[in-house]
C-alpha cells in the first residue's frame, strides 16, 4: 500500500515539474518576443526623428529656382515685316539696381551718352544692352522730330513701325500731377528736357523705339512714355537737331527730317554696382519706380516699336 502511494506521489511531481518547465518556457519565449518589439520600437523612433531633423517631413520643399524679373511677349515677324529677329534677353538674374551708360553715337556730332535707370527699368535697361549687343541700332534712321519736343529713334526699318520681335510692359511711367491748389502755379515737367522714353504702339508694347526730349514736356492726357534714363552729355547735339527743318511723313504729320539722322552705334555699357540711382533729369522728373503695369495682350498684327 505504501509503495502506491509513493508511486502516486512522484508520478504527480514529475507532472508538476513538467507544468512548471513549460510555463518557464513560456515566460522565456514571451520576453524575448517583447525584447524583440522593443528593440524594433527604438529602432523605428530613431529612424524617424533622424528623418524630421533632415527635413524629411517638410510638405513644401524650398524651390531654389530663380523667379523671372523680365517677361517677353513674343512678336510675329509673318504678319510684320518690319521686325528684325535678334532673340530675346534672359527673363532672370538681371541687375535691377544701379545705372548703366548707353553711348549713342549719329552723324550729327559727338556722341550722346546716357545713363539708364536699372532700378527703374530694369526690363528697359536689359532690353537696351540686348539689342546694343546684336547690333540692332547700329546705321539706323531716327524718324521723327516729334511736335512734343522729341528725337524718335530706334526703328530699324525706319517706317516707324519697325522692331524686334518681342514686346514687354511698361515700367516707370510717371503719374500725372495732382492740380496745384494755388492758380498760376507752374508744375514740373512731366518729362523734363534731356529725358529719354519707350514709346509703343500701342502704348505699353515697348520695344527698340525710344524717344529723346530736347525740350520739356507734359502730356495733356495721362502719360504713356515709361522713361528709362537721362541724357548727360550731348544733349546740345539733341538740340540741333532738334532745330532740323520737318517734312509730311506720307501720312500727314510735319514730323519727318529733312535730312537724315543716323545712329551710327549705340552701345550699352557694364553695369556700375556703386552707382546711386540716376536723378531726375530735371525738376519734376520722377525720382521713383511705379509697378510695372502689363500691356494689353497686342494683336498679332499690332505694329511693334
Amino acid at each position: 500500500m505504501a509503495s502506491s502511494k509513493t508511486r502516486q506521489r512522484k508520478l504527480a511531481r514529475a507532472k508538476y515539474d513538467r507544468q512548471m518547465a513549460r510555463k518557464a518556457a513560456h515566460t522565456r519565449r514571451k520576453r524575448r518576443v517583447q525584447a524583440g518589439v522593443g528593440a524594433a520600437v527604438a529602432l523605428a523612433l530613431i529612424v524617424v526623428g533622424t528623418v524630421w531633423v533632415l527635413g524629411g517631413f517638410d510638405s513644401d520643399p524650398a524651390d531654389t529656382a530663380a523667379p523671372d524679373i523680365c517677361t517677353w511677349t513674343t512678336q510675329d515677324a509673318a504678319n510684320n515685316p518690319n521686325l528684325k529677329d535678334v532673340g530675346q534677353p534672359p527673363t532672370k538674374d538681371l541687375p535691377t539696381t544701379g545705372t548703366r551708360p548707353m553711348t549713342i553715337t549719329t552723324d550729327q556730332g559727338a556722341p550722346i551718352t546716357v545713363s539708364l535707370d536699372v532700378a527703374g527699368a530694369p526690363c528697359a535697361s536689359t532690353s537696351f544692352a540686348h539689342l546694343a549687343g546684336n547690333g540692332f541700332y547700329d546705321n539706323t534712321k531716327c524718324t521723327e522730330i516729334t511736335a512734343d519736343g522729341a528725337l524718335r529713334c530706334g526703328d530699324a526699318g525706319g517706317t516707324g513701325t519697325g522692331g524686334p520681335t518681342y514686346s514687354f510692359y511698361n515700367e516707370n511711367v510717371p503719374s500725372a500731377p495732382e492740380p496745384s491748389p494755388s492758380p498760376g502755379t507752374q508744375q514740373p515737367p512731366l518729362y523734363p528736357k534731356g529725358t529719354v522714353a519707350l514709346i509703343g504702339s500701342p502704348p505699353g508694347t515697348n520695344g527698340s523705339q525710344f524717344l529723346i526730349f530736347f525740350k520739356d514736356f507734359s502730356p495733356t492726357e495721362s502719360p504713356s512714355y515709361p522713361i528709362v534714363g537721362r541724357v548727360t552729355a550731348g544733349l546740345d547735339v539733341v538740340e540741333t537737331i532738334g532745330k532740323i527743318k520737318t517734312l509730311d511723313n506720307g501720312s500727314g504729320q510735319i514730323v519727318k527730317p529733312e535730312k537724315d539722322v543716323t545712329i551710327q552705334s549705340l552701345t550699352v555699357g557694364e553695369m556700375d554696382p556703386v552707382s546711386p540711382e540716376p536723378s531726375a533729369p530735371a525738376s519734376g522728373a520722377p525720382s521713383g519706380s511705379p509697378e510695372a503695369t502689363p500691356p494689353p495682350t497686342p494683336a498679332a498684327t499690332a505694329s511693334q516699336s
